[in-house]
């Protein structure tokens, strides 16, 4: 993967883990995803 594409994979993954860990749990659960699953489907968002 080019430095580049790493980077915006990068903050890409943070982006997403902020936005999930503001929202409540219940907004959460609305969603389908666990509090302790944050960086997982960060890290999936980020890799697509």
């Amino acid at each position: 993967m080019s430095m580049a594409r790493s980077f915006n994979a990068w903050r890409k993954y943070r982006q997403t883990v902020a936005e999930l860990g503001r929202m409540s749990t219940r907004e959460l659960n609305d969603l389908g995803i666990d509090r302790g699953d944050i960086r997982s489907v960060a890290r999936a968002a980020a890799t697509r």
